[in-house]
């Protein structure tokens, strides 16, 4: 990787594995420009960051076309205009690391050089009539002219024909196939076998099968500790609020302790009594 290019510290999807190979991302920037026939692997550089929000996105990509174009993609499967905020946020960033590397000086008066921008969702989830481009003028503020606007395009269609729809295909067969045998390790190599036998990701699967199964799985246990960590924040909050309720309830005086909890099931006649010793104590 070239010097002052930032590393990858987060883990593989398929999505970054895939274009994390330059003749492959090669391949995406001729999806998305088709007219332009003369761009080689060596003009095009991942520039792709941590994600700005959170650490465990996996489908971020960041790339640069020479010094004339800079080009960030995100893949989702859910949808929401909070993307465009997302983008926006990446895109700053990915300018802040940009004028770093070419130690261009914001506070000079010499107007800094800085590559057009271009923001692209790639939709692989269902939903139906899908927006072609989506802005932050027009899904937050009404269409108003603000200080600062955003606007991303989205690629949603399912086709042989590009690396894009290709990835489209395979994520929605594997939505399919994981539909049918949950987070298994069967659910992956289904969703391989199909995508080999139509021709989708072909050569890309032949090459890196054991890969992209370890790195499936890895995000299934991934995915299993975050449902684990988001129920002991849910059980934790609704724990305080029933405590707090409980308070309440016991101060006042006009309820036994039986009554409250029914009137508060997350917490057990035992723990009452606790709480109840504890306010008299206070009290």
């Amino acid at each position: 990787m070239a010097e002052g290019i930032p590393k990858r510290k987060i883990k593989d999807s398929v999505f970054t594995n895939l274009f994390q190979d330059k003749k492959y991302l090669l391949q995406l920037y001729q999806a998305l420009h088709p007219e332009d026939n003369n761009v080689t692997e060596d003009e095009i550089k991942d520039i792709t960051i941590k994600h700005v929000l959170i650490d465990a996105d996996y489908n971020d990509l960041g790339f640069s076309v020479g010094d004339r174009l800079m080009v960030l993609v995100e893949s989702q499967s859910t949808w929401t205009f909070n993307i465009i905020i997302r983008a926006l946020m990446y895109l700053i960033q990915t300018y802040h690391n940009y004028f770093k590397r070419t130690n261009q000086n914001l506070y000079g008066s010499k107007k800094v050089n800085m590559p057009k921008p271009e923001l692209y969702v790639i939709f692989t989830g269902d939903r139906k009539n899908i927006p072609e481009t989506i802005s932050l003028s027009k899904e937050f503020f009404d269409g108003a002219k603000i200080a600062i606007d955003a606007e991303v395009k989205v690629l949603y269609q399912e086709t042989k024909e590009d690396i894009i729809g290709q990835y489209i295909i395979f994520s929605k067969v594997y939505n399919e196939q994981r539909t049918q045998y949950g987070n298994t390790k069967q659910a992956i190599t289904e969703t391989i076998r199909i995508c080999k036998n139509r021709d989708i990701l072909k050569e890309y699967l032949e090459s890196k099968e054991q890969e992209v199964v370890d790195m499936m799985m890895t995000l299934f246990d991934d995915e299993q500790i975050l449902k684990a960590y988001t129920k002991d924040i849910e059980d934790s909050t609704a724990k305080e609020t029933a405590r707090e309720t409980a308070e309440k309830l016991i101060k006042k005086g006009k309820m036994s302790l039986d009554e409250i909890a029914d009137c508060v099931p997350a917490l057990s006649l035992d723990e009452l009594k606790i709480i109840e010793a504890e306010v008299l104590q206070l009290t």
